[in-house]
């Protein structure tokens, strides 16, 4: 019997992969890598199977099919007779506005031919991109939104002052959780804590110098609503009208969630406070000029969402010029009587065509001006007036209410989805 030396680790990864289709191995991790980046980014499942099957294209694969649901992907690449199926899950939730873009320009200037090794070198330098804006400038744009929301609800002007500092430490306390990987909910709960408190510290702060505010629920709410998670109840919609079910359900729940959390703290903090729930009047003011400030609070607070949200300046004054021109329509047309639901739903509509002629060639993705542009019409107030509702046992008024919010979210994405299908041929007619 011959005594034969063993192999060493190197030899037997060198006979391993002799027998393995190491090309299409490495092939088949760049097409996934990808569709983790555009997944982790916040954009809808459909864009992320559109991407990976171009880069697939590209690479020289034969066939390629995708499984993308909120928090995995299923990847599976022929090539001839053999194939390659990869399974990744997502754990990260952001949204990254800047990071959609790249990747998109990146899809849609994808030569005949790549190799896996300069996809994955185009992926690292997008990757290593960091964010536009340093921890403060995030901060103070969600304030900036948020204040500029509270002037759409009729607050005064020290309250928006009050509701733009509150919101900025909110909104700082939140990125700094999400940096140090905190739990997603628990996060949540903690941002709309510190957002409520320092919102009702605030206000009584300025009654300390005898001011005599009031403690009003449209300037409490608007202060936390940097939380509302817009991207993924929007993305949800979009997936679902492709009948991508699961990707678009589990979306929508994560967004259902994340808002009832946010719910929890802000409801909590109510209960030690008085909240004035009067609606206020603009009666006082000629139409001409309240045309001008909706205008410009709904163009402010849409650049702010969008700074929020990781946009390049431009993005954001673009989708900011979109939110003021749609959402003073929309307003003009509620106070001229016609119903919420109807005024938003053609809002949305008129969103979504003119951010599509805005990313008209490619310059930006349709939905990076398109969701910061609603979020202005989404009804904060009148959902935390049936949360207090409910708490108090007035289920009739709850009910009420919780069905305007959800009408008015609905509204929101028919609006959208019914642009999509008149502005995108290909998103219209392709298969679902």
């Amino acid at each position: 019997m011959t005594d034969e030396p063993e192999p060493s680790t190197h030899e037997v990864r060198a006979v391993e992969e002799a027998l393995e289709p190491v090309a299409l191995i490495e092939q088949s991790g760049a097409v996934v890598r990808t569709g983790l980046l555009m997944l982790a980014s916040g954009t809808a499942s459909y864009r992320v199977k559109e991407a990976m099957t171009a880069v697939a294209t590209t690479l020289g694969i034969d066939r390629a099919r995708h499984h993308v649901s909120f928090t995995d992907i299923a990847s599976t690449s022929h090539r001839g007779r053999i194939f390659r199926t990869e399974v990744a899950e997502n754990r990260e939730f952001a949204v990254n506005t800047d990071r959609i873009a790249r990747l998109d320009a990146f899809r849609r200037g994808l030569p005949a031919r790549m190799t896996a090794r300069e996809v994955h070198a185009a992926l690292d330098a997008i990757e290593s991109r960091g964010a536009l804006y340093p921890g403060w400038v995030n901060a103070v744009a969600a304030g900036i939104a948020c204040a500029a929301f509270a002037v759409l609800n009729l607050a005064l002007p020290l309250e928006v002052l009050v509701v733009f500092i509150a919101a900025a430490l909110g909104q700082f306390t939140r990125r700094t959780l999400a940096h140090r990987h905190f739990n997603i909910f628990g996060t949540v709960l903690v941002a709309a804590a510190v957002a409520s408190i320092a919102y009702v510290a605030g206000i009584a702060l300025v009654n300390a110098t005898g001011e005599g505010l009031k403690t009003h629920a449209a300037g409490y709410i608007s202060s936390v609503l940097f939380l509302l998670p817009g991207f993924a109840l929007i993305t949800g919609a979009l997936d679902m009208a492709k009948f991508d079910l699961r990707a678009g359900i589990e979306r929508i729940a994560y967004g259902t969630m994340l808002t009832m959390a946010a719910g929890v703290s802000v409801w909590a903090v109510s209960v030690a406070v008085t909240l004035d729930t009067v609606p206020r009047s603009d009666a006082g003011v000629a139409f001409g000029w309240q045309v001008a400030l909706w205008a410009v609070a709904s163009g402010v607070g849409v650049a702010g969402f969008a700074v929020m949200f990781n946009s390049p300046w431009r993005l954001a004054v673009s989708a900011g010029v979109i939110g003021a021109v749609a959402n003073t329509a929309r307003m003009w047309a509620v106070d001229a009587g016609m119903p919420v639901q109807a005024a938003t739903a053609l809002s949305c509509l008129l969103v979504g065509c003119l951010a599509a002629f805005a990313a008209r060639g490619g310059r930006w993705p349709v939905i990076t001006l398109s969701v910061p542009s609603v979020l202005v019409m989404i009804p904060g107030v009148a959902a935390h007036e049936a949360l207090v509702s409910l708490n108090g046992g007035d289920y009739a008024a709850a009910t009420a209410g919780i069905l305007l919010v959800v009408l008015v979210v609905l509204s929101i994405m028919v609006g959208l989805v019914a642009a999509k299908l008149v502005t995108d041929r290909d998103w219209a007619f392709g298969r679902t």
